[in-house]
Parts: C-alpha cells; structure tokens; sequence
C-alpha cells in the first residue's frame, strides 16, 4: 500500500477521464489498492488550450502530453494515462512506458448525416477532420470531395456534424466505444480503406522512470501483445521522425507468433503515396519498425519528408 495516494495524472477531457478511471479501475482489480490509495490530477495541457487553430500549427505532437510530462517530473503526479497515438516518440529520459493496457478497435468510424459510407457521400460533399492522416486518404480515395478542418472532443464534433457544419466526419471506433455513442457510427472502414494512426487505439500509463514502486504496480497493467505493436509502430513512426505535418499510418498485427507491420505515407492530398509491408518475429518488434520506415523513406526518396516540412 502507498504511504499517501498515488496521483494519476490526465487531460480532462471526457476521453481522456474515461480513460484515467479505466486505468484507477483496473489499479484497484489488479494491485492490491484500495479507492483512498488513488486520486485523479486534472491538467489542463496546450493542446486542450489551443480551440480554434489546426494543432500542425503549433508542433502537433506532444501539445497534449508537455505539461503532464512537467507534473509528473515535479512529483505534482506519480503517473500519468495517455492515448498512446498522442505520445510522442522521445520521451524525456526521465519518464518511462510503464504499461500498455489491452488494444481497443483500432479502424476509423464513418459517420455520415445522409450517405451511408464514404463512397456514398455525394461529389463535393464536406468531410470534417482535423487529422492529416484521415485528410490525405480520404482524398486518396475520393478527390472530388472537400476536406475541412474540424476541431474539438469526440462531443463536440458530433454536435458540429449535427449542426450542418459538414456532411460527414471520422473517428476512432475505440474512443465512440470507450464513452459510449457507438450508436453514431455510420459505417466502420477497414484497415484496408483506411489505415490507423500509429498506437490508435492503445492507452499507456507512464511514471518516472526510478519510481521502482510505481513500476511494479503499472507492470500489473501491462498487455505483452498490445506493448509489442505498439513498440512497433512508434519505432516505425520514429524511424520517419513523424509529425503532424505528415500524413503517416502504421498497423502492427500478431498472428502465429509473427508480426506483421503495414505502414504508408502521404502527401496531403493523396496525390502521392508510398507503402511498405514487412513481417519477422514478434521479439524484433522495434527493429521491424525501424527498418520498415526506412524502407518507405528510400522508395518516397529522401525530398519527401523535406517538401511536407
């Protein structure tokens, strides 16, 4: 038992709260701790400041993750939940991955206010979404329609949908699964169509990394197979040295003991796209990762990354 609570730290964003209770949840099931052994630290981050401007503009990643890293360097916090795909591959060195909880559903939700599927929605129909990601596929898929910037939580694009401000949107299966409005989802895309975020999906806890005690407890949590994609695809993401300036998607999958990795980057507007696929044993995870995003470097060829910037 802690000799005072262990202070989770989270963004305060329903997601983001759903998912630090998950993990305090899972804590008390697993650990051995009681509900006075834990407590919740609401931080309020850059990325939740900045409303109405696309997050590109101002770094991308970790403007989610920055100030909840500075808590838990002071001691403010003992850990700290994340969504995994907001993480950014270079950690301070003095925080860790304690653990990676079990993957949620890791494809892209549809959700339309008339058509029924991506391919239904009219020529020039307005698709609202703040990823570079879902943009450059999207177009890759269906050139002729708009793309429009749609910031905000899960809730709030959902009321923008309703409101007319586009006709369609798209969103992580796992967050609409995660606070409960399914019921929105027009259509689920396969990987196929569209290729996840790196991580998507996946929560992780992370702590200081001399924090022996906290550690062992977090290791309780940790999900073997969810770790080992997840290592994959940021190795993957990091070996492109990936921001949110570049459209990139990365799924690992286990299957046999084996793992596989597809991975894709894109220019913005679909144009121009390059794909990789590689397989090998699950224990050389990270360095599949890396070596398959240097595979996709050389065939884009070494401008690429350069004319995104």
């Amino acid at each position: 038992m802690p000799e005072q609570p262990l202070l989770i730290g989270t963004r305060g964003s329903p997601l983001a709260l759903w998912q630090a209770r998950h993990v305090w949840a899972r804590l008390l099931a697993s650990a051995g701790l009681g509900e006075g052994d834990l407590g919740l630290s609401v931080i309020t981050t850059s990325g939740d400041r900045i409303k109405d401007k696309p997050l590109r503009d101002f770094g991308g990643k970790g403007l989610f993750t920055k100030e909840i890293d500075v808590a838990l360097l002071r001691g403010d916090v003992d850990l700290a939940v994340h969504s995994m795909k907001d993480l950014p591959t270079e950690l301070p060195a003095e925080i860790c991955i304690a653990a990676v909880l079990p993957r949620g559903d890791v494809r892209d939700a549809f959700i339309g206010n008339t058509a029924s599927s991506l391919a239904d929605l009219p020529t020039g129909a307005r698709i609202g979404t703040s990823s570079l990601r879902r943009q450059a596929q999207v177009k890759r898929l269906r050139p002729d329609l708009r793309v429009i910037e749609f910031r905000g939580n899960v809730e709030t694009r959902l009321k923008k949908l309703d409101a007319g401000e586009a006709d369609a949107t798209l969103l992580a299966v796992a967050g609409l699964d995660r606070l409960g409005l399914v019921s929105h989802i027009t259509s689920i895309l396969s990987t196929d169509e569209m290729l996840p975020a790196a991580a998507q999906g996946a929560i992780g806890v992370t702590c200081r990394a001399d924090d022996a005690k906290t550690r062992v407890l977090l290791a309780t949590l940790n999900d073997a197979g969810a770790a080992t994609t997840i290592a994959c695809e940021r190795s993957f993401l990091a070996s492109l040295d990936g921001s949110c300036r570049t459209p990139i998607a990365g799924l690992a999958e286990i299957e046999d003991g084996m793992l596989r990795l597809r991975g894709l980057i894109l220019t913005p507007d679909g144009a121009e796209c390059h794909e990789v696929e590689m397989t090998g044993p699950v224990e050389d995870a990270k360095s599949i990762g890396t070596r398959a995003g240097k595979e996709l470097l050389a065939r884009a060829g070494p401008q690429f990354l350069e004319r995104l910037a």
